[in-house]
């Protein structure tokens, strides 16, 4: 179930709920949707972790053929020269996709972790009987937009770095 279903479920179970005063009912639906935004956020953790194996690999075979064209043009082999060279560009336009697949799902992750934390608060409050805190902005929304204004930073740089050293190939191999 993605995060948008739940979510979706979550405000039709408090919207059929009203202004219920049955604390109780409000806390057992609360706690359903607590453990199923629980099983989301484990998704996302999985994801991330599988993304983020996914990103090594393609490094390590980024670096491979970056060497093999060294190798190659330390012999003064150009066919396999020309090879190397495109799958090196095949292989770091692969790395800058998943450097990008990783932010997403670590920031949709950190979406989800602050929706349950939420919830986790409406929850306690629900089962406590006192009234939920008002729809405040998360603690950490300020780290978070910087976080990511960073990551897109770390982006652009990386595709500016590559765009240089792809430019240098180009160069270097009389192509241009």
């Amino acid at each position: 179930m993605g995060l948008d279903e739940l979510r979706a479920r979550l405000d039709s179970l408090l919207a059929s709920q009203g202004l219920s005063t049955d604390r109780r009912a409000e806390a057992s639906g609360l706690h359903a949707a607590l453990v199923e935004f629980k099983v989301v956020v484990g998704q996302h953790r999985d994801e991330l972790a599988r993304a983020e194996r996914e990103l090594t690999l393609e490094r390590q075979q980024e670096a491979d053929a970056e060497r093999r064209g060294r190798l190659a043009a330390g012999i003064g082999d150009t066919e396999t020269v020309r090879i190397a060279t495109e799958y090196t560009a095949r292989h770091r336009e692969r790395v800058i996709l998943l450097e990008r697949k990783v932010g997403v799902v670590r920031d949709e992750l950190g979406y989800a972790e602050r929706e349950y934390e939420t919830l986790a608060a409406r929850y306690q409050a629900a089962r406590q009987g006192t009234p939920a805190a008002g729809a405040a902005a998360p603690p950490n929304a300020p780290d978070h937009e910087f976080d990511a204004l960073k990551a897109r930073s770390d982006r652009e740089a990386s595709a500016e770095a590559v765009k240089a050293q792809l430019e240098m190939l180009k160069k270097k191999l009389g192509k241009q």
